[in-house]
């Protein structure tokens, strides 16, 4: 067994949150792609459901209390390294804001709001450009 065999992929989660036009994201403020803009979200700890972890996060990094809709998106991400960091993120689940008030916490250096005709102009993790594209954005 080698060193890539011992290690097991994370499994992560995110909520997407479009409201009035505009993608709630959040701006990495450390780990990989530090910088990088993405629907706020994170790792699933151990026994916690999907949907638990979803909201957690959610709240964690932007403040904001949501209601989940269903599955909108699902993927996978290999990082660099040797061995490369495996990610499976069960990701996206649509999401309702349904209460809190949006301040930047956790991880994340900024959360916002931003116009769907402006989601490119950004620097997106590279899962985001799948997302756009299977949301039709």
């Amino acid at each position: 067994m080698t060193a890539t065999d011992e290690r097991a992929p994370v499994v992560g989660v995110g909520v997407v949150v479009i409201d009035r036009g505009r993608m709630l994201l959040v701006e990495r403020g450390r780990g990989p792609l530090v910088g990088s803009w993405a629907v706020p979200g994170g790792k699933v700890r151990y026994g916690e459901r999907l949907t638990e972890a979803a909201v957690r996060e959610i709240r964690e990094e932007t403040g904001l209390e949501v209601e989940l809709g269903g599955v909108v998106w699902l993927g996978e991400a290999l990082g660099e390294g040797d061995p490369p960091e495996h990610h499976v993120v069960i990701v996206d689940y649509a999401g309702k804001v349904v209460g809190g008030d949006l301040a930047a916490g956790d991880d994340a250096a900024s959360a916002a709001f931003v116009p769907l005709e402006e989601l490119r102009s950004l620097a997106l993790t590279p899962t985001m450009y799948d997302l756009l594209e299977k949301l039709g954005i």
